[in-house]
């Protein structure tokens, strides 16, 4: 739970936002959602696991994409928030501040998820046909760009063709968007792959800086925003272990009909998908968290 009493500017299902002035403060808490709900219970180590992942790629991938990460020095706190401190540490990050575009860039590496129920269906994900042939966790003959918009907590992002997309942002924007978000993706799909990790699909958002530039933006590459496969478990034709929530998701799905407020989760799945996101960490950074 956010023990800071200075009411932030925004809350999101994970993080928390507050106005620096000409910066933002983007705290990571040990919230956990799942189907669109913020659950009552909370991931120990969570935060500082999804703060430190995107702090990792940020330096990482600094020479392929800007970003708007300007510190996560505990040392450069405002003084403001020096009571929590030791809390904070480790799970903020503290960002200059941009015009968000209104769109999810979302690239997808591997058949998962909802693209492969709507392969099933239609022989499509999202609107782009694919050979057919492909299985549960193929690999996909390229890497595809398939954006969607952005909705309110409780709401469901809702998937939008790329001509949809230049609609919403025009047309050099859309193919800068698209061109960025598979320069990263590709890169860092790269990376992972030699530490063990397949990063079948991923989520980024973008914004423009004052200085007109576009960077990359919130959280990146992490487990909650990525779908992360050990490499070495790796087998087309059914769904594959993961280093994120799906410990949660499963339990919900055995034991919630969706309906009304999610149930309270086992300390077992609590404590192993806990661990889970900590070994995501130690596996790219090559350290413990």
């Amino acid at each position: 739970m956010n023990p800071i009493t200075i009411k932030p500017i925004s809350q999101g299902k994970v993080r928390d936002i507050y106005d620096l002035g000409d910066k933002l403060m983007l705290v990571a808490t040990d919230r956990i959602s799942a189907f669109d709900y913020v659950l009552e219970d909370e991931i120990p180590y969570k935060g500082k696991v999804l703060t430190q992942i995107s702090k990792f790629w940020f330096e990482l991938l600094d020479d392929v994409v800007d970003n708007h990460m300007i510190t996560t020095d505990v040392a450069d706190l405002p003084d403001e928030f020096a009571p929590w401190s030791e809390w904070l540490d480790g799970r903020f990050m503290i960002v200059r501040k941009m015009e968000m575009f209104p769109v999810e860039c979302i690239v997808r590496g591997y058949l998962a998820g909802s693209g492969l129920k709507e392969y099933k269906r239609e022989g499509t994900v999202c609107g782009i046909h694919l050979p057919d042939g492909l299985q549960n966790s193929s690999k996909l003959p390229e890497v595809l760009f398939t954006p969607s918009t952005k909705a309110e907590i409780g709401d469901h992002d809702e998937n939008i063709s790329f001509e949809r997309c230049a609609q919403i942002l025009g047309e050099d924007d859309a193919q800068e968007l698209r061109r960025l978000s598979t320069l990263v993706y590709n890169a860092a799909a790269e990376y992972a792959s030699q530490r063990g990790i397949i990063i079948a699909d991923t989520k980024f958002e973008f914004g423009r800086g004052a200085d007109g530039c576009i960077a990359l933006g919130d959280e990146v590459l992490t487990p909650d925003s990525s779908r992360f496969w050990p490499a070495d478990e790796y087998a087309p034709g059914k769904d594959q272990p993961s280093f994120d929530k799906q410990f949660v998701r499963d339990w919900l799905t055995a034991n919630w009909d969706k309906q009304g407020t999610p149930p309270r989760l086992p300390q077992e799945i609590i404590e192993r998908t806990s661990q889970k996101y900590l070994q995501a960490y130690e596996l790219l950074v090559g350290k413990p968290l």
